[in-house]
């Protein structure tokens, strides 16, 4: 592990996995009504038979109905700050935040092309109901904080504090811009208006005056060329 690169996660515990599970399972349920009927015609029992669990169960997780979302809400950030950890040294941040954003982002396999349209239906529901919309802004909030010590490892001691914070708030605000401005299309999960493709244009958009995420030069960047100076009229 490089100096200053963030410490690897903690390998979950049996009991930490179940609880993920039966967590995610919720969450589904609670996604599948909202979807259905929208969160005013949901209640908390309702989720819970769709479940398949106890009441008291979906109490010990959540505090709310609108709030058992969230670990489906969280769940693409959390794979994305893992794959950006992972990026190889050497690698300029620029680039790393782009890879690490679009590949997040590109549905490649059948889970990853669920959880998009799970956001969809959600942030749709979210338009009509402000419990759900600060579930969804506390999510991007706390995925901001996390991304911070990232990017920190990423870009070595020397980072200043601030540019850092900056960073982590327009890398964080792309993929919800752009995965807000797709939920309110029929845009596909893949290709142009897509939300990678949509979130990685953000992303230059946002960061464009940043040193931080400056882009690299290509190499020195030869002195300008000197004018001959005019013949004279005389020779």
């Amino acid at each position: 592990m490089q100096p200053g690169s963030p410490r690897p996660p903690r390998p979950l515990t049996l009991t930490e996995r179940r609880k993920a599970a039966t967590q995610l399972d919720i969450a589904r349920a609670a996604a599948e009504l909202f979807t259905e009927r929208g969160p005013d015609d949901t209640t908390a029992e309702d989720i819970s038979q769709r479940a398949g669990v106890a009441l008291r169960t979906f109490y010990r997780y959540f505090r709310s109905k609108q709030d058992a979302v969230a670990p489906l809400l969280a769940g693409g950030a959390d794979r994305w700050r893992a794959e950006l950890a992972a990026t190889e040294p050497g690698t300029a941040l620029p680039a790393a935040l782009e890879r690490s954003i679009a590949g997040s982002l590109a549905a490649d396999g059948a889970a990853e092309e669920e959880g998009l349209r799970w956001t969809r239906g959600l942030l749709r529901a979210a338009e009509r109901d402000p419990a759900l919309r600060a579930v969804w802004y506390r999510v991007n909030q706390e995925s901001e904080d996390r991304l911070r010590e990232v990017l920190a490892g990423l870009a070595g001691p020397g980072a200043d504090p601030l540019e850092l914070r900056l960073a982590a708030a327009a890398a964080t605000d792309a993929i919800r811009i752009a995965l807000e401005t797709w939920a309110e299309t029929d845009a596909p999960v893949r290709g142009d208006g897509a939300p990678a493709e949509l979130a990685v244009r953000c992303l230059r958009e946002l960061t464009g005056g940043m040193r931080l995420l400056a882009p690299v030069p290509a190499g020195p960047t030869p002195p300008p060329a000197v004018a001959e100076p005019a013949a004279s009229a005389e020779q």
